[in-house]
């Protein structure tokens, strides 16, 4: 039997690739645009963005797609071509880790006419030695691991309120971190759909509603976070002292928030 040289993993920098929407890089993309928030499922590389006379943003960092392609050699024994498959990899970027490059999945809105409520611009601004606050992608969520909130712009929600109530739901989140409330946010995570990541959601929306309510912010936003809360209360309703000790968590972290920490 002929003896093949063993397969090489390789960058490959010829044609696009076709492999950004086969086999396991359709998973390994899409976890990779949840995790990040992406709003587009379009990927490129980064001669693909120069190419569409665009270019990555400073300090993004590619994701990798695997594909394997045939590759003639010629075998050491008998001196014949014969074909093996060679592991090749691409370093892509999604479209919004790019500038000047239209995404083509992109799906037009109309924009919220933003306007900030003073009394919720305040209390976030008032919230000291809180986390970094960025914004961009699709998705809300806090990581305790480099202590960072991050939400859509503003103008992508479906009124101010909603953007408010949702950064307050994230901040709350950030109290739960080993340096301010410690309640293990960082130091021992939960996963997803546990009892413990249920009451940290609780926790969480039940101080925005305390929040929300101390700046006025509208009913219909109090209306969906009872839903909310509602949803988490169903997983969780063998635990009879879940309600009291979530709102007690909750009330500790609003006012370690509003700046009342004694």
């Amino acid at each position: 039997m002929p003896r093949k040289k063993s397969q090489t993993i390789e960058e490959d920098h010829s044609a696009p690739p076709k492999a950004f929407s086969r086999g396991v890089n359709v998973f390994l993309l899409a976890i990779t645009r949840y995790a990040h928030g992406y709003g587009s499922s379009y990927w490129l590389t980064f001669k693909q963005a120069h190419e569409q006379g665009g270019s990555v943003k400073k300090e993004e960092k590619a994701s990798m797609v695997v594909f394997w392609k045939q590759h003639e050699i010629e075998d050491e024994q008998t001196g014949k071509p014969v074909t093996v498959p060679v592991l090749r990899y691409y370093n892509v970027f999604n479209v919004e880790q790019c500038q000047n490059i239209a995404a083509p999945d992109a799906v037009p809105f109309v924009p919220l006419e933003f306007k900030p409520i003073e009394a919720a611009e305040a209390m976030v601004k008032g919230y000291a030695d809180g986390p970094v606050i960025e914004h961009g992608g699709v998705r809300a969520f806090y990581r305790p691991g480099e202590d960072k909130v991050r939400l859509p712009e503003p103008m992508c929600f479906a009124s101010t309120e909603e953007y408010y109530s949702t950064l307050l739901h994230e901040l709350s989140h950030s109290t739960g971190h080993s340096k301010r409330l410690d309640r293990k946010l960082d130091t021992d995570p939960r996963p997803f759909g546990s009892p413990d990541y249920g009451k940290e959601e609780l926790i969480a929306e039940m101080a925005a509603a305390f929040l929300c309510g101390q700046v006025g912010i509208h009913p219909a936003v109090i209306e969906n976070q009872a839903a909310y809360l509602q949803g988490w209360l169903k997983q969780l309703k063998a635990d009879k002292r879940l309600v009291v000790i979530a709102a007690g968590a909750a009330q500790k972290a609003a006012d370690w928030i509003r700046g009342e920490r004694g």
